[in-house]
């Protein structure tokens, strides 16, 4: 079950790079649809499952929001290093452009991996829990997907390198949520996990799906996506818990 939903991220990375090389002008429709999904999923599932799970209070503040909070800080340190190292080799070294393109898609390739393990963890806790995740990961699958094409193409990558990274970030999550068959983890460590994930999502969600997508597209119908996203995870949740 687990590898079989984690197969719609597969299929949704590759139709985020196919819509890459073809500018689909609703891209922005999409984005903003899955930035709702994401916030949803960490405010009204992620954080309440963690917070139950992780226990303990460190200093009076619960374990799960620590690491929480940990993991937004965590996703902005390694955004802004990579953005910073893009510049310095972009500036300098125009010769290693190309392998600056490979190292960002290689990140997200690493970034895909644990969303599958998050994916297989979270049916660990439960299969409505399990199903609501694997949604908000597989509807932020498509940027992914969108990026890592467009990020190894546009460093000078030939397209045949491109459309490699792009199947690797494709299968990264399969072959994360395919991990956890192996082990199971327990319970405590399970909800400290959730609530660093949650910050990650969250991170994903504010600082670059959502901006991107009212960048070009600031229109009433993106923040109804957006919108239409939270509300619908929010039915979801509460049919499943019901």
């Amino acid at each position: 079950m687990v590898v079989l939903v984690a197969l719609g991220s597969f299929v949704m990375t590759l139709v985020g790079g196919w819509t890459a090389q073809h500018v689909a002008d609703r891209r922005h429709l999409v984005l903003g649809f899955a930035g709702g999904l994401m916030l949803g999923v960490v405010g009204l599932d992620l954080l309440p499952e963690a917070l139950e799970g992780a226990g303990e209070e460190v200093y009076g503040v619960p374990a799960a929001l620590l690491l929480f909070v940990g993991g937004f800080l965590a996703a902005h340190v390694i955004e802004r290093l990579l953005a910073l190292r893009q510049a310095e080799h972009g500036a300098h070294t125009p010769e290693q452009v190309p392998q600056v393109g490979m190292g960002a898609a290689a990140a997200m390739v690493g970034h895909s991996i644990a969303d599958g393990v998050a994916i297989g963890a979270s049916f660990q806790v439960g299969e409505a829990m399990g199903l609501t995740v694997a949604l908000a990961v597989i509807s932020h699958d498509f940027a992914d997907g969108f990026n890592t094409y467009t990020v190894t193409s546009a460093y000078g990558n030939a397209r045949r390198k491109a459309l490699a990274m792009l199947f690797a970030d494709a299968a990264a999550p399969v072959v994360g949520a395919a991990s956890t068959l192996l082990f199971h983890i327990p319970a405590r460590a399970l909800g400290c996990y959730l609530g660093f994930f949650g910050g990650v999502l969250l991170y994903i969600a504010a600082a670059e799906i959502l901006p991107e997508a009212s960048h070009r597209h600031p229109a009433r119908s993106t923040l109804l996506c957006t919108v239409a996203g939270a509300g619908l995870m929010w039915v979801v949740i509460g049919a499943a818990g019901g």
